[in-house]
C-alpha cells in the first residue's frame, strides 16, 4: 500500500449502492442528453451507459467524468459489456436505427425489433427487477415489443410516449396565452406521432377549461384556430430535425423527469406509453399514451379522462394503426 493510501482507515467494507442506478442503452444524441439531464438535475449519481461503439462510449464517459467535480459525486461507467448494468433500477433504451428513404414503417419496426431481441434479454440477465423505459422510435410499438420479449408485467414496461408531446403542447399554449408553461395544463394522448390526440376538453388554466369558453376549440369550426397548436406539436420534431439534424435536449429532459418520478416514488402523473387494452373501448393489445401515475413499481394507475366522442374516436384510430403494424412483426 502506498504512503498516501495509508492516510485512509476504512471503518467498514465498502458496498456499491445500486438503489438508484440507471442504465442508458445508446450513446447517441438522445441517450447522452438523457444522461446529462439526469446527472445535472441530481436524478441519479450512478449511471451506466452501453453502446456498440466502444471508442465513442469511452469518449463520452471521459468527458462526463471530467465534469464530476461539478456534480454530486457521480459514478459514470460505460462499456460494450452489459455486465456494467447489473443492479439497475431503471433501464432506459434509446438505441435503434433510423428510417431509411423509401422504407416502410413495418420494415423499420422489424429492424428495431431485431435489435431489442438482443438488448432486452441481456439487460434482464443483469437486472431482473428493473423497469424498462423505452425511448426508441416508433416508441409505442417498440414498448409493446419490449413487453413481449421481456415477459415482464405491463406496469414495468413504459414508453416515453407523449410526455414530450404534452410538454410541447403546454409550451405552445403558454406562448399564445402569455402564461407560464407550468401553469398551462393539457395532455396529448395516443400515438407519439402523427395520429396523436390533443385532449382539448381538458385543457385548463387554474381549473378554467378553455372548452367552456370556446366550445369549438380545436375543431375545424374554431374561428380562433387553436387546432394549429396541435399541428405545430406534430410538426415540431420534423422542424427541429430539419434545423439541427436531430432532437435531443427536450427528450433528454423528458426521460430525466420520468426517471425521477420512478426513483422517488413520486406518484406524479405523466403521459407515457402503457398497455391500453380495455381503456376507452380499446380491444387490441396495444401500448399508447395515457396519463399514468408513476412510482417505484412503474405505472401504478391509469387516469381515466372523460374524453369527448371525437377524442375517443381519434384514440381508437391510433390503436388500430398500432395493431395493424404489430400484426406483421416477426419475433
Amino acid at each position: 500500500m502506498s504512503t498516501i493510501l495509508k492516510l485512509f482507515q476504512p471503518l467498514q467494507p465498502k458496498h456499491e449502492d445500486t438503489g438508484c442506478k440507471i442504465t442508458v442503452v445508446g450513446a447517441g444524441q438522445v441517450g447522452m442528453a438523457a444522461v446529462f439531464s439526469m446527472l445535472t438535475q441530481g436524478v441519479s449519481n450512478n449511471i451506466a451507459i452501453v453502446d456498440v461503439m466502444a471508442e465513442k462510449l469511452r469518449g463520452e464517459m471521459m468527458d462526463l467524468q471530467h465534469g464530476s467535480a461539478f456534480m454530486n459525486n457521480a459514478k459514470i461507467n460505460a462499456s460494450t459489456d452489459y455486465a456494467i448494468t447489473a443492479g439497475s433500477k431503471i433501464c432506459v433504451v434509446t438505441a435503434g436505427v433510423r428510417q431509411r428513404e423509401g422504407e416502410t414503417r413495418l420494415d423499420l419496426v422489424q429492424r428495431n425489433t431485431d435489435i431489442l431481441k438482443v438488448i432486452i434479454p441481456k439487460l434482464l440477465e443483469h437486472s431482473p427487477d428493473t423497469i424498462f423505459l423505452i425511448a426508441s422510435n416508433p416508441v409505442d410499438i417498440l414498448t409493446y415489443v419490449t413487453w413481449k420479449i421481456s415477459g415482464l408485467p405491463k406496469h414495468r414496461v413504459i414508453g416515453s410516449g407523449t410526455n414530450l408531446d404534452s410538454a410541447r403542447f403546454r409550451y405552445l399554449l403558454s406562448e399564445r396565452l402569455s402564461i407560464a408553461t407550468t401553469s398551462c395544463h393539457g395532455y396529448i394522448i395516443g400515438e407519439h406521432g402523427d395520429s396523436s390526440v390533443p385532449v382539448w376538453s381538458g385543457v385548463n388554466i387554474a381549473g378554467v377549461r378553455l372548452s367552456d369558453m370556446n366550445p369549438e376549440i380545436g375543431t375545424d369550426k374554431d374561428s380562433e384556430s387553436w387546432k394549429d397548436l396541435h399541428d405545430m406539436v406534430v410538426k415540431s420534431a420534423y422542424e427541429v430535425i430539419k434545423l439541427k439534424g436531430y432532437t435531443s435536449w427536450a427528450i433528454g429532459l423528458s426521460l430525466s423527469q420520468l426517471c425521477y418520478a420512478i426513483l422517488t416514488n413520486a406518484n406524479s402523473v405523466h403521459a407515457v406509453t402503457t398497455y391500453v387494452k380495455g381503456e376507452h373501448g380499446i380491444e387490441q393489445e396495444v401500448f399508447l399514451s395515457l396519463p399514468c401515475v408513476l412510482g417505484s413499481s412503474g405505472v401504478s394507475d391509469v387516469i381515466r379522462q372523460r374524453l369527448t366522442e371525437n377524442e375517443q374516436t381519434q384514440f381508437r384510430k391510433s390503436a388500430e394503426m398500432m395493431a395493424k403494424v404489430q400484426s406483421g412483426i416477426k419475433f
